[in-house]
C-alpha cells in the first residue's frame, strides 16, 4: 500500500478513536456541571458550559499559528505526537477538578497543548495527490466528525454506569493509546524546507492574509463553527425539554448525535469526490444550504424521535462542509507552507467553536433554545451568501469585465 494511502487509513481510525474519547463528555457539561458542581440556576448552568466549552479553543486558537510554524520545520508528526502525549495527561486531570475555576483552567490549558487534529490535516494534506484532495479530506473529516458525534453514545452508556468524572480517565488513556498507535504506524518523508522557504509568525500573517482565496476561506470556516457549535452545550437540556423527566437523558443525547455521524460518515467522502470532481466550492454552498435549512424545523420539533431524523440529515450536509474548505485551503497553498495555512485555519475554527458555544448558552438561557436553533440557520444563510459572492459572483463580474 502506498505510504499516503496507508498514513490516511491510520490517521482516519487514530483521529476517530480520539474525538469519541474527547467528546464522550463534553456535550454532558451541563449535566456535569450541575449534579457535581450544585449549580441550580438553569441560566447559570448554560452560560458556564458555554465558557467551560468554549475556553479550550480560545487558548487553541491563540497558539495554532505557532505549531504550524513548528510543523512545517520540523515535521507534521512530531506535532501529532506531541499533541496527543500531553492532552492525554490533561484530560485525566480534569477528572480531580475539583470546582468549576479547576475545570476551566484545564480546559485552557488542554487547547494551548492540543493540535491533533490540524497537524494530521496537514500531514494527509502535504502527502496526498492533489486530484484526491477532496476526497482524502473527506475521509478524514468523516472520521473525525463521526468520532466527535458518536462519542457522547458512549458517553451516555458509560454516564450511567460509572459517573461522569471517570470518563475523562477513560478519554485520558485513549488519547494516550491513540499517540502509540501513531508513533509507530505513521510514517513521514519530511524534508526540512530550505532557509528562503523560512519565515517569522510575522511575514507568514502578511503572506497569507495577502492572498485571494485564503482570507474568504477562514471566514468562511469561522462561521461554519460558529454555527454549529452553538447548540451543542444546550443540546441535553433541549432533549430533557422533549422528554420531560431526567430519565436516561444522557443516553438519548448521545443516540441523537450518534445519528449525524453515521450520515456524516457516509456522505463526508461521495461529498469529497463530487467536489474533486465538479468543485469543492459548488458542494460548499449546496451544503450550507440544505444545513440552514434543517436548522429550522429542529427548534420546533415537540418528540425526540424528529429531532433525530432532523439531525440525520444534518450529518449528510455536514460532510460537505470543513472537507470543502480545506480542499480548497491545499489547492490555494504551497506544499511548504500547509502546517501554517492549516495552522492558522484552525485559529478560525477555534474562534467560532468558542463564541458559538457562549453566545449559544447565553441566548439559551435568556431568551430561549429555540431561539438558538433560529440563529444557526441565519448564521449559515449567510454564509451561504459570501460563499456565492465570493466564488460565483465575484469570479463571473471578473470573467465579464476580462472579456469586454
Amino acid at each position: 500500500m502506498e505510504t499516503w494511502r496507508r498514513n490516511l487509513y491510520v490517521l482516519c481510525g487514530s483521529l476517530f478513536v480520539a474525538m469519541v474519547a474527547m467528546s464522550m463528555i463534553m456535550p454532558f457539561l451541563p449535566l456535569f456541571i450541575h449534579e457535581d458542581f450544585g449549580i441550580d440556576d438553569p441560566a447559570k448552568v448554560t452560560t458556564w458550559a458555554g465558557i467551560v466549552f468554549g475556553a479550550n479553543f480560545l487558548t487553541a486558537g491563540l497558539v495554532s499559528p505557532i505549531w504550524g510554524n513548528l510543523a512545517d520545520k520540523h515535521g507534521r508528526k512530531i506535532m501529532i505526537l506531541r499533541s496527543g502525549f500531553f492532552m492525554s495527561i490533561t484530560m485525566a486531570l480534569t477528572g480531580l477538578a475539583g470546582n468549576l475555576w479547576q475545570l476551566l483552567g484545564l480546559r485552557l490549558l488542554n487547547g494551548l497543548i492540543g493540535g491533533i487534529v490540524p497537524a494530521s490535516t496537514a500531514l494527509v494534506a502535504s502527502s496526498v495527490p492533489k486530484e484526491k484532495i477532496g476526497w482524502a479530506q473527506g475521509m478524514l473529516q468523516s472520521f473525525i466528525t463521526a468520532g466527535s458525534i458518536m462519542g457522547p453514545l458512549f458517553g451516555g452508556l458509560l454516564a450511567d454506569s460509572i459517573g461522569y468524572r471517570k470518563i475523562f480517565f477513560v478519554t485520558g488513556g485513549l488519547l494516550l493509546l491513540v499517540t502509540i498507535v501513531i508513533a509507530f504506524t505513521v510514517h513521514e518523508k519530511f524534508t526540512p524546507p530550505e532557509k528562503t522557504e523560512r519565515s517569522s509568525l510575522r511575514e507568514d500573517f502578511r503572506m497569507i492574509f495577502s492572498s485571494k482565496e485564503l482570507p474568504t476561506l477562514f471566514f468562511v470556516t469561522v462561521m461554519i463553527q460558529f454555527a454549529l457549535f452553538s447548540i451543542f452545550p444546550v443540546l441535553p437540556i433541549y432533549i430533557l425539554q422533549l422528554l420531560g423527566s431526567e430519565n436516561r437523558v444522557a443516553l438519548w443525547a448521545g443516540i441523537v448525535q450518534a445519528g449525524m455521524g453515521i450520515a456524516n460518515v457516509f456522505a463526508a467522502p461521495r461529498l469529497g469526490r463530487l467536489g474533486d470532481r465538479y468543485g469543492s466550492q459548488k458542494v460548499l454552498l449546496v451544503c450550507l444550504l440544505f444545513a440552514a435549512v434543517l436548522f429550522i424545523p429542529q427548534g420546533l420539533v415537540g418528540a425526540v424521535w424528529q429531532l433525530l431524523l432532523l439531525r440525520f440529515l444534518l450529518g449528510l450536509s455536514l460532510g460537505g462542509l470543513l472537507p470543502s474548505v480545506n480542499a480548497l485551503l491545499r489547492r490555494a497553498t504551497p506544499v511548504h507552507m500547509v502546517s501554517r495555512v492549516y495552522g492558522y485555519n484552525n485559529s478560525f475554527v477555534s474562534m467560532g467553536s468558542l463564541f458559538g458555544p457562549i453566545i449559544g448558552g447565553f441566548v439559551a438561557g435568556y431568551i430561549s433554545i429555540n431561539a438558538v436553533f433560529m440563529m444557526t440557520s441565519a448564521f449559515l444563510f449567510l454564509n451561504a451568501a459570501w460563499v456565492y459572492y465570493s466564488f460565483f459572483y465575484k469570479r463571473n463580474r471578473q470573467q465579464e469585465e476580462a472579456g469586454a
